[in-house]
């Protein structure tokens, strides 16, 4: 079985980011356990949550890498870009969760997130409508 070398490098991220979700589930149970109410504070668990899923979603990104008809240098700038904006928001959730400075991050907040939000959105949606062309170009025209 020959699997290419950028489907191989977003399996790694989609590992890695499974792992990370693993650790911070530790750290999530570990708060569980010490708290009185029997809750971790509400960024750890968003950000366990959200790694979780992140693996996943950077899952079915390596199947879309690995279909896509465009050149390597391309799925991996489009991967790149979804996996860059799923870490950096998986980060923030773990800064918020170790601060425990809120429990609503837009409640007030920090400077340039408006920027970074709608970076993000556009990143994402972007970086997959490249993937999902590769594949519709590849697999169905």
């Amino acid at each position: 079985m020959s699997i290419s070398a950028d489907t191989r490098a977003v399996l790694l991220a989609a590992g890695l980011i499974f792992l990370w979700a693993l650790v911070l589930g530790a750290w999530k149970y570990r708060q569980m356990a010490v708290s009185a109410e029997h809750l971790a504070h509400p960024y750890v668990d968003i950000a366990h949550r959200a790694a979780l899923l992140y693996s996943f979603a950077t899952l079915l990104l390596a199947v879309f890498v690995e279909l896509s008809g465009w050149p390597i240098w391309v799925d991996l700038t489009a991967a790149g870009v979804l996996v860059f904006f799923f870490v950096a928001a998986i980060v923030s959730y773990v800064v918020h969760g170790l601060r425990r400075d809120t429990d609503n991050q837009f409640r007030r907040p920090a400077r340039g997130t408006a920027v970074f939000m709608n970076s993000l959105i556009a990143g994402e949606i972007g970086g997959f409508c490249v993937l999902l062309a590769g594949f519709v170009k590849e697999q169905l025209l």
